[in-house]
């Protein structure tokens, strides 16, 4: 049984765990493991975490059999919801969290009145397929400074007044 929720404050050590996890396996190779070090350290410790939420960022966890399997965050404003983080345990991939996620925040967006998704993904992130085969498509190519580092993204955008993607 999949359930997605709210993310609480007592979500957050599970939350980064899972983070540190999926980081490992997802960019290692991608960004050199100082900074994969240094943006876990920034973006997903404890405190990093109950940061982002005083900013407005809102997190929502995916349980299944009551274990967190993977977690999002996002933020609204007038015109976009931006997606900030959407990540799935290796394990989980492939077996529709992903899809079920976005319908979610897709859902969450039309009572809002807001009809545009936002994220940005790794250039060499294969979950850049991901999101293409959902519908995302790029918007932008950049590359954002961040401390020391460079993050190469893709902007990505899926405007909700496409046909949703089937469940």
């Amino acid at each position: 049984m999949i359930a997605i929720e709210q993310a609480q404050v007592k979500d957050f050590p599970v939350i980064q765990l899972l983070a540190e996890k999926i980081w490992e396996d997802t960019y290692t190779g991608i960004l050199s493991n100082e900074q994969i070090d240094f943006m876990l350290e920034n973006m997903y410790s404890q405190q990093a975490l109950k940061k982002q939420v005083d900013e407005g960022i809102q997190f929502l966890v995916v349980r299944s059999d009551d274990e967190i399997v993977a977690f999002a965050g996002y933020s609204a404003n007038d015109e976009l919801i931006k997606i900030h983080k959407l990540y799935i345990s290796t394990q989980q991939q492939g077996k529709g969290i992903g899809r079920k996620i976005i319908n979610h925040i897709s859902e969450l967006a039309i009572t809002q009145h807001i009809y545009l998704l936002e994220l940005n993904v790794n250039r060499n992130n294969p979950a850049l397929y991901f999101y293409q085969k959902l519908g995302f498509v790029i918007h932008q190519s950049i590359d954002i400074p961040y401390f020391q580092f460079e993050m190469n993204d893709y902007i990505m955008r899926y405007s909700l007044t496409q046909s949703p993607e089937p469940t």
